[in-house]
């Protein structure tokens, strides 16, 4: 799995969570696709995606001069698997009686 604490501080900004959100309801969906449905520059979207694209939770392709991005959702999973882990864990710990 990618870095765990790198996809939490990703999904931490509310736009990034945003397009992710959108990209993964959708097959796929283009750079503009996705910067016609946001309030911000298409220049931050573009940074957004990158950084969703680094931490892998977004492939991206070419098609012409379009570029178009869809939901890594294995990682997503894996990610999500991890958290619940780690909370889970959390959780016990916190009832477990003080030695």
């Amino acid at each position: 799995m990618n870095d765990f604490h790198a996809i939490a501080k990703a999904l931490a900004d509310p736009q990034r969570f945003e397009i992710l959100e959108m990209v993964a309801a959708e097959t796929e969906l283009s750079c503009g696709d996705i910067a016609a449905r946001c309030p911000v520059s298409q220049a931050t979207v573009s940074h957004h995606l990158k950084v969703l694209q680094d931490v892998g939770l977004l492939s991206v392709r070419r098609q012409g001069q379009r570029h178009i991005f869809s939901a890594n959702h294995n990682v997503l999973e894996a990610y999500l698997a991890e958290l619940s882990r780690r909370t889970s864990l959390a959780t016990r710990r916190a009832k477990e009686p003080a030695a």
